[in-house]
């Protein structure tokens, strides 16, 4: 898979969001591209001709824009991020997520965290001494085949699992966002159990994934019981 990345200049990197307070996408774009990602929408905003998960347009301004604009508006809780993982692998090099952490961490502003990754260990130190930050992991799935039909670029998940063990150990809020509910994810009860605060669970009813059920014949996973009854499996946790 060729990737493309762009370095440019934001104009704003605190936004406003309908999830949270706040939104900070460190970067425009995804190397997971994961099947499923509803975050495909931003290529027409955008107006990018390569592939979800072939571009990624580096904000290297994020943490100047950030340490002016935090004090321009009022105190919420930000969501780190929104439209791409902040923990992406350009993350590694660019550092930009970990910028914007230590801004806001500095300037006593609650955090949620979601990643796909274990790069967010790099930045425990970080996370865990702020005075009300939160990690949660993107974990869809206790099957690793399928997570490579539908998530090819993404980490395995048993490093999701190990990375929520290591956050949850060192004392740091964690929770693990199950959506889309994947087959094979009526197995992250156990695989869990112990290593989070909360789970969230979703459906996204999206259907940009459509063609891997289909292709594989998991069509039956689609459906209203297959969710239902997996939802109930994971409410103990």
């Amino acid at each position: 898979m060729t990737l493309m990345v762009k370095e440019i200049q934001a104009k704003t990197i605190l936004s406003v969001s309908k999830v949270y307070p706040y939104v900070i996408n460190p970067y425009t774009g995804c190397q997971h591209a994961c099947s499923y990602c509803y975050a495909r929408f931003m290529k027409r905003v955008t107006g990018h001709k390569e592939p979800w998960g072939e571009f990624v347009d580096v904000k290297i301004n994020a943490a100047d824009l950030l340490r002016v604009e935090i004090h321009k508006k009022k105190r919420g809780r930000v969501w780190v991020s929104g439209v791409c993982d902040p923990y992406q692998p350009l993350e590694a090099k660019y550092k930009l997520t970990r910028q914007c952490l230590e801004i806001l961490a500095r300037n006593n502003w609650p955090v949620i965290i979601q990643t796909r990754s274990s790069l967010v260990l790099r930045d425990i130190e970080i996370i865990k001494d702020a005075r009300d930050f939160e990690v949660g992991l993107s974990v869809t799935t206790a099957d690793e085949r399928i997570r490579k039909l539908f998530e090819p670029h993404a980490p395995p998940i048993s490093d999701r699992i190990k990375t929520l063990d290591e956050l949850h150990r060192a004392g740091v809020r964690t929770y693990a966002m199950i959506a889309p509910v994947l087959p094979g994810a009526e197995g992250l009860a156990e695989l869990l159990k112990g290593k989070i605060d909360y789970v969230l669970i979703d459906r996204m009813n999206y259907h940009y994934a459509d063609w891997v059920y289909r292709k594989y014949g998991l069509e039956d996973k689609l459906t209203d019981d297959f969710f239902d009854r997996t939802r109930q499996g994971l409410a103990s946790l």
